[in-house]
């Protein structure tokens, strides 16, 4: 039976990589080949979560991406908090072209470029 291992992030600075998602997910990096990887981040104290393995790339962005992490919080208010704490970290706001009319995310880029969501999970529950 399959099961998910870890996500693999290309980045083009793992060190970089490192810092930034340890930071804004509050993950521990792992250095000891941990599922056949080099470097890998994990949630903290063996806590449950999915593992990502940081591997150098030097692969070009996409735009528009067809994988992506979405990052989910609990309200609006949570929402601008985490992408104003993860901008404080080194993300940056993307002028996203694709927002659909009444969106409950915002699209941020990690220091490496990689798009990600900021999920407002209350959006349209009231």
């Amino acid at each position: 039976m399959l099961t998910f291992g870890v996500v693999a992030l290309g980045v083009t600075d793992v060190r970089r990589a490192a810092e930034f998602w340890g930071a804004a997910l509050g993950y521990e990096l792992r250095e000891d080949g941990f599922g056949g990887w080099a470097k890998v981040l994990v949630p903290p104290g063996g806590a449950a979560g999915m593992a990502i393995a940081l591997q150098t790339s030097q692969t070009p962005l996409q735009d528009h991406p067809r994988l992506h992490f979405d990052l989910h919080v609990a309200d609006a208010a949570e929402q601008a908090a985490e992408a104003e704490r993860l901008v404080s970290l080194g993300a940056e706001l993307v002028d996203w072209d694709s927002y659909p009319d009444d969106p409950d995310f915002v699209v941020l880029a990690d220091p490496d470029g990689n798009r990600f969501c900021i999920v407002d999970l209350a959006h349209g529950t009231l």
